[in-house]
């Protein structure tokens, strides 16, 4: 199987040249050439495996070039009881009748981005011996609050890799700074930028359509790939879980054998409800996708009308890694059914004007698989109170955005099916927005909110979220968007 550009399809990746060079040089997104498919009776025999031979299975379908016993060895590293406090690693948990939840934060840093990006590493790895690529790599990502942390640990000393993270300073929860600054490793940079993360990530992704400085980097033994969605490594482990989560309901009895799912993600990049796209259009039984998102609803209003406008007030939320306005995975779906040409023709005019609108056609097929829908801040309080009070569940933020939406498309529906939330972070990295809405107290430090939330409901703070305030600050580095360039070349010389 290859890969090919958004923008042009003649530009034909191996998967492993994909993963390594993570954005294309045009500026487009790599995507498969085709989508594999799974029978129901592939669905049953995944559903009497452990996570990771799931894990090896499904991404064997789309990596030709590694084998299932070096892809099973990567899983069994990547989502192991080192790194994962639950076997399950990505548990299907019964909510009510008809409602479940995935719990996709179990990992090292407690939000659904190491499902990922534990993963990621040892693909990129692979993939640079498959290339031949003898030059370091250097991951450049933007990040809400927590892709930076997951990336910073799964390249955490990786040899022939160095790791630069950008956030948007005040733009993340400080509990997700703490733990960006904080990371450990020799090999790992992280900077603050002044704007939201819109700014951060177009300053890596004009840092990646750059030729002079890729030939720079190159003279200095460097280039450069990325740890964000917009690498396909990181959208395929994401498919691996949304094939688990149906797995898992077979397994249980939930479902029956073919009975169709609706699905509901908390979206911000696209990028992760995208990777439940591609598991629908590889034959698993999903339905509905419900796109949930924020007071930074532009993609709410875009499958609502067709239009994708960036022109409107940037919200800073309590669920911060969804605030944003620039979607960038919207492209990969776009190329997917409508293609290349009329995908470039739109991204160039969101470059230009900051929206665009899309055809009929393409809004209609985008219609029958996504529905759309936002929570204010006060309906995602509302919504973590009611659901701890009511079946004594504990909802971050981002999760209570997702509940929040797929409550109201229940109500909605005459026969509705199984619906399963996607819960994308622990609540203890939001403690103090949780611990509020639980009890109308605010909270000015969130140390201390993680504590008070840990004592109010008698849930244990994750292991890897405790302590923060003793570990020393190693990154302090606040910067202008326009001198992203300019702080990566000063990190390769120091490293």
């Amino acid at each position: 199987m290859h890969y090919v550009s958004t923008r042009d399809s003649s530009r034909r990746l191996t998967a492993s040249q994909a993963i390594v060079e993570g954005l294309s040089r045009d500026g487009g997104l790599y995507l498969p050439e085709s989508i594999p498919q799974l029978t129901l009776a592939d669905i049953r025999a995944l559903a009497r495996l452990s996570y990771p031979e799931r894990a090896a299975k499904i991404m064997k379908l789309y990596l030709e070039e590694f084998s299932e016993e070096e892809l099973l060895g990567f899983a069994q590293k990547a989502y192991g009881p080192a790194k994962f406090d639950t076997p399950a690693a990505a548990p299907v948990v019964q909510l009510a009748d008809n409602t479940y939840i995935q719990e996709l934060w179990h990992g090292p840093t407690c939000a659904f981005k190491d499902m990922a990006l534990q993963m990621l590493p040892y693909l990129l790895t692979a993939s640079l011996k498959k290339t031949g690529e003898e030059k370091t790599v250097c991951i450049l990502v933007a990040t809400s609050g927590d892709t930076g942390k997951a990336a910073l640990e799964g390249f955490r000393d990786v040899d022939r890799t160095e790791i630069l993270v950008f956030y948007p300073d005040g733009g993340v929860s400080e509990i997700q700074k703490l733990q960006m600054v904080t990371q450990e490793g020799r090999n790992v940079g992280v900077c603050a930028v002044r704007g939201n993360f819109d700014d951060a990530q177009t300053g890596v992704k004009r840092i990646f359509s750059d030729a002079q400085l890729r030939e720079t980097l190159a003279s200095r033994g460097y280039f450069l790939s990325s740890a964000n969605s917009i690498n396909w490594g990181r959208v395929l482990p994401q498919i691996v879980y949304y094939v688990s989560s149906y797995c898992d309901l077979l397994a249980s009895g939930a479902i029956k054998e073919g009975q169709t799912v609706n699905v509901c993600v908390p979206t911000g990049n696209f990028g992760n409800i995208l990777s439940g796209f591609y598991a629908k259009k590889m034959g698993v039984p999903i339905g509905r996708l419900i796109c949930a998102s924020n007071e930074n609803n532009v993609l709410t209003d875009f499958i609502r009308t067709g239009t994708y406008d960036r022109n409107r007030p940037f919200h800073l939320t309590m669920s911060p890694s969804m605030d944003i306005l620039i979607s960038s995975n919207l492209e990969r779906l776009f190329s997917f059914i409508a293609g290349t040409e009329k995908t470039s023709m739109w991204m160039r005019e969101l470059s230009e004007t900051g929206k665009y609108t899309v055809d009929r056609e393409t809004l209609q097929k985008i219609a029958e698989t996504f529905a759309g829908g936002f929570a204010d801040e006060a309906s995602t309080a509302r919504t973590i109170h009611t659901y701890w009070e009511n079946l004594h569940y504990l909802a971050d933020p981002h999760t209570a955005v997702g509940l929040c939406c797929a409550d109201r498309y229940l109500a909605s529906e005459k026969k509705p099916c199984p619906m399963l939330i996607d819960s994308t972070a622990s609540p203890f990295k939001f403690a103090a927005d949780v611990y509020g809405a639980l009890t109308e107290k605010p909270v000015n430090d969130p140390l201390e909110a993680t504590a008070l939330l840990s004592a109010y409901t008698g849930v244990p703070v994750p292991y890897p979220l405790r302590d923060l305030d003793q570990r020393p600050i190693r990154f302090d580095r606040v910067i202008d968007a326009g001198n992203m360039k300019e702080e990566l070349l000063s990190y390769i010389k120091k490293s």
